[in-house]
């Protein structure tokens, strides 16, 4: 049964050295994807690379359908994963922040150590903007303590909120996943037609 950790099938000081490795795998083939390129990253936004987007639609679906299909096997008891806590308008002005963010500077916190791992100083300028950003709100936090815990909802899965099955919400994230690469195909054989002579 999973998580193996929970149920001490090894230690803490294992699971930090089996998260490392982890982190190293997934930052490599996210480099390997391209993904340590702020070009690459920011190219989504402007309509001429929709990878990023079929990358990670691509990742929460295998991972979507791999925690609920264990869970159904009896493999893995998903009330002993760690769910961040849902505040809502604290994580809606953060999800903006960070989009603004990675318009702007064509990074995410992960891609953008991906990007120093292969010698680029632009992620470094970045993650140093990240940490200030991170000591900023760590020193003001008394400032920000009100907005930071409203909307509390606790531990949440999507489908809790929506009153549906965990089973429809993975087959209705499959879905808008699905319709999202059709459209982003369809945008680049327009711009691709557009360029044609």
């Amino acid at each position: 049964m999973a998580p193996l950790i929970k149920f001490e099938y090894f230690g803490r000081e294992s699971g930090i050295i089996i998260a490392m490795f982890l982190g190293f795998g997934f930052g490599f083939f996210l480099e390997k994807a391209g993904f340590g390129s702020g070009k690459k990253l920011c190219d989504v936004w402007y309509g001429r690379d929709f990878a990023v987007i079929r990358v990670m639609f691509t990742a929460i679906i295998v991972a979507m359908m791999g925690v609920f299909g264990l869970h159904y096997l009896g493999l893995l008891d998903v009330e002993e994963l760690y769910i961040n806590p849902t505040y809502v308008p604290a994580q809606i002005i953060g999800g903006f922040l960070l989009g603004a963010g990675f318009s702007i500077g064509g990074y995410c916190p992960g891609t953008s150590a991906v990007a120093i791992s292969s010698g680029k100083l632009d992620g470094l300028v970045f993650t140093l903007g990240f940490l200030a950003g991170v000591v900023f709100f760590s020193e003001t936090f008394p400032v920000f303590e009100t907005l930071y815990n409203a909307g509390s909802m606790g531990r949440k899965f999507l489908y809790e909120p929506l009153g549906i099955s965990p089973g429809l919400s993975v087959f209705i994230v499959v879905i808008i996943a699905l319709g999202t690469f059709q459209l982003v195909g369809w945008i680049e054989k327009k711009l691709k037609e557009g360029k044609e002579p």
